[in-house]
């Protein structure tokens, strides 16, 4: 035998992957009340459910990923049995896409479908940003007119509006992609030999609210260090080219919207714009403003003057629908995936919350979205249209918790049945108590734990939440009867009482009742603690 100790086995240290996190019951909850209420949303539009798996195909998710050279880059992926490489589903748009065209002869166009799920970002995590999260999408694929565009936005703040968020607390912030296409085509963007540019670009004016103008600047040209000073590379542009996307996007800077016709604008534009005016006449002023200076600017590209056209429709369609205080025409929202092909729009919220480092800041983005005609056609070999949006459903919980809007719906805790006696037929007692209480829609549970010492069955009670206790030894059972021990008037009372003469005279925080009448006196104590919580609230 040798002479050396054996090791102990090392034990196994329990850690969570960075940028995941586990979830408690009340998160849980709050995120099942908001989504039900989003759903109620959604249907009252006609929408209805559908559920895609977790992973795809890589080369379903396409071009579309973070760094299409590199499959496991941005994603999580793995290689099936046959060598192809799958991966956990970025967002859930991809996926609707191949659903769409691999169904597409059972599927009745216009399709309007919603679904939430988990996405995963293999990226590095970091405050608020998570590997795993969750999305709720609305889509409809078949309808190509701008309509449709318009319907999605109001949806948004329908849903805004469900959810607790006053008007005025957020907005529905609209732009088209045609608009900023037309201007990356003029600056010498244009071509599939510039996507990857592209990209960069998009990723970078997505990020004004968050880092300013003068910060989407450095990641226009060369790049930006971060506080920590990590660096990220920049999309190379010229100082021409960056003055050209600052002048778009920035556009409440600049004098534009006070600019004359003829300040080196085309001439034509003023033949256009009469044919316009009874059109423009039936939006708001704020996003007809917003139109008429896009249009001074940039109208004169044709591919920006059709997208200007688009949001000129989709104004006057808001409009009509009594919607333009709520949604709003605005050039520097443009979304930072390339698959966007039109009208794009981002639910945002205005208010003030207190970050990390207690400073005073807006809550910003929570969902948005946009067209993408492009997406499904790539499986058909058609023009297939669709538009569709996304509600960060962890970031918008936030926000609601924030505002005080969420967990309204009180989850009040089981009624415990305590256990005195451990053989077989007490046992069968109490269980039978137990499914009374439940059969009688009570929420209720058997103490499980080691029954023989009562008074860690009462800490376990006060501990769990547990609004009554029912109790009964051998004597009760005798007579036929339990004692129902009202926990939350007990706490109370403990409170207020000084001594144990004292606490003897006040037995109102427990009652002894015949057998029968178990669940009637558990459905009345439990009713007279809801009211005084309305009380108290």
């Amino acid at each position: 035998m040798s002479d050396k100790k054996k090791k102990k086995p090392q034990k196994l240290k329990a850690r969570l992957p960075r940028g995941f996190v586990d979830r408690s019951a009340a998160d849980i909850r709050a995120t099942e009340e908001m989504v039900a209420k989003i759903k109620a949303v959604y249907e009252n539009y006609g929408f209805d459910p559908v559920e895609t798996p977790l992973f795809e195909y890589t080369d379903a998710l396409g071009k579309f990923l973070p760094d299409q050279d590199r499959p496991n880059e941005g994603v999580f992926s793995l290689t099936d049995d046959d060598d192809q490489w799958m991966s956990l589903r970025y967002d859930l748009t991809a996926p609707l896409a191949r659903h769409v065209a691999e169904n597409f002869n059972d599927i009745q166009l216009p399709y309007r479908t919603y679904r939430a799920g988990y996405v995963f970002r293999n990226e590095k995590p970091g405050p608020g940003r998570f590997r795993q999260f969750m999305q709720f999408d609305a889509d409809v694929v078949g309808a190509p007119g701008v309509q449709t565009d318009a319907e999605m936005c109001m949806m948004m703040a329908d849903t805004m509006e469900a959810l607790g968020i006053p008007r005025g607390d957020y907005v529905i912030r609209v732009n088209n992609r045609k608009v900023l296409d037309g201007v990356l085509e003029a600056i010498g963007l244009g071509g599939e030999e510039n996507a990857g540019q592209r990209l960069t670009v998009l990723r970078a004016i997505d990020k004004l609210d968050k880092f300013g103008v003068e910060g989407v600047k450095l990641l226009l040209g060369e790049g930006r260090k971060d506080e920590s000073g990590d660096f990220t590379k920049g999309a190379g542009l010229s100082g021409e080219q960056i003055e050209q996307v600052i002048k778009l996007v920035d556009w409440t800077n600049t004098t534009i919207a006070s600019k004359q016709v003829g300040d080196g604008f085309p001439v034509e534009w003023s033949e256009r714009t009469e044919t316009n005016e009874n059109r423009m006449a039936q939006v708001s002023s704020t996003n007809s403003s917003r139109i008429r200076a896009l249009d001074i600017a940039f109208g004169w590209h044709k591919a920006t003057r059709l997208g200007i056209e688009e949001l000129q429709q989709i104004s006057a369609l808001i409009s009509s629908a009594g919607y333009d205080d709520r949604i709003a025409i605005d050039p520097s929202c443009v979304r930072g995936l390339e698959y966007y092909t039109g009208p794009v729009y981002e639910a945002e919220l205005t208010f003030d919350v207190t970050n990390e480092k207690g400073e005073k800041v807006v809550f910003g983005s929570v969902g948005g979205g946009g067209r993408y005609d492009g997406l499904v056609s790539r499986f058909m070999g058609q023009p297939v249209p669709a538009t569709g949006f996304s509600i960060g459903v962890s970031r918008l919980m936030t926000a609601l918790k924030n505002l005080g809007k969420l967990g309204a719906s009180e989850v009040v805790e089981p009624v415990l049945v305590t256990v005195m006696d451990g053989d077989a037929e007490a046992m069968g007692r109490y269980q039978k108590m137990t499914q009374e209480l439940r059969a009688a829609g009570i929420r209720a549970e058997m103490y499980q734990g080691n029954w023989k010492k009562f008074g860690n069955q009462l800490k376990y009670a006060d501990r769990r939440g547990c609004p009554i206790a029912i109790i009964q030894g051998g004597d009760e059972r005798a007579e036929g009867v339990v004692q129902i021990k009202d926990l939350i008037e007990g706490k109370r009372l403990s409170g207020e009482i000084e001594d144990n003469a004292e606490w003897r005279e006040a037995r109102v925080a427990q009652e002894t009742v015949p057998e029968g009448d178990l669940v009637e006196k558990v459905r009345q104590m439990l009713e007279a603690q809801a009211e005084d919580r309305r009380r108290a609230g």
